[in-house]
């Protein structure tokens, strides 16, 4: 039986970045542009309010190379409310596909990090100050469409 893959065992080029001001943003949302997650997959610890997702991210920054997709995972520190639109969470084999990341400041470094889905969804993080981490915890795996993702229509 094989080994699961570790964080160590992964390729050179392994992302972590952590964001703590708004021009951090877009950089990390071109990183999880396409990012696919089951919605069983999301988690809100409001005691160490924390929200977090594993994600297979697409590897936009490996261009040029046959399509890959790496787990990481994506998560927002400080959190005091969390809440979605157009997610059926009673289906626990319902799949999201994750196009953006978008920052709002609000007053005294609050503000609101809204994960912009595919289908007219979203999850609107309320947080106390920003800080939003994006880590690969595996090796990267050849995607399973083969293909690079196309907003085309």
């Amino acid at each position: 039986m094989g080994e699961d893959a570790r964080f160590e065992d992964a390729s050179e080029g392994v992302v972590a970045l952590r964001g703590l001001e708004a021009a951090d943003v877009p950089v990390i949302s071109a990183l999880v542009q396409d990012a696919v997650f089951p919605v069983t997959e999301m988690r809100w610890d409001r005691t160490r309010r924390r929200f977090a997702l594993l994600i297979n991210r697409y590897r936009w920054e490996n261009s040029g190379a046959a399509p890959e997709r790496v787990q990481a995972v994506l998560a927002v520190e400080d959190v005091l409310a969390v809440a979605s639109q157009g997610i059926d969470r009673a289906d626990p084999d319902v799949v999201l596909s994750l196009l953006a990341l978008e920052w709002a400041a609000g007053e005294d470094g609050m503000g609101r990090l809204t994960l912009v889905l595919a289908g007219d969804g979203a999850i609107a993080i309320d947080v106390e100050a920003l800080e939003v981490t994006l880590r690969d915890v595996t090796q990267p795996y050849g995607a399973v469409s083969g293909k690079v993702p196309d907003h085309s229509l």
